[in-house]
């Protein structure tokens, strides 16, 4: 039998319902940045592939590669591996049942953003 003081709630908590939190947003965006990293890679590839398929089909796809497009992809690229690599970190951290208190979390989620960004720029420099 329904609650009749329920009121016009939903059945479960819902995106809708809640503000996104740090530790939330972070733990998606690990979860998006590996599935770019999927397609990051299938780009790597297709470029390897065109190289050992012939000279014209290399050149096509280099060009694809090494275009403004291909350097921003390449670069979120290099961005989403640093923080994919942090943020995995960070989930040890949290395997080990330390840094579980919201302070303590919030700060490894602004570590996460923060380093990868600051490590994104200092490879782009080395390179």
């Amino acid at each position: 039998m329904a609650d009749v003081n329920r009121g016009n709630r939903p059945l479960s908590p819902h995106l809708s319902v809640y503000r996104p939190q740090l530790t939330s947003i972070t733990s998606i965006l690990t979860r998006i940045t590996g599935n770019a990293l999927m397609l990051a890679a299938l780009l790597t590839v297709w470029w390897f592939l065109a190289a050992s398929s012939s000279a014209e089909y290399f050149a096509v796809v280099d060009g694809i590669v090494t275009s403004l497009l291909g350097d921003l992809v390449m670069t979120a690229s290099l961005w989403a591996l640093w923080y994919h690599l942090l943020a995995g970190i960070r989930h040890l951290i949290f395997d080990n049942a330390m840094g579980l208190d919201i302070p303590t979390a919030e700060k490894l989620g602004w570590a996460c953003i923060g380093g990868s960004v600051l490590l994104t720029l200092i490879t782009l420099v080395i390179i």
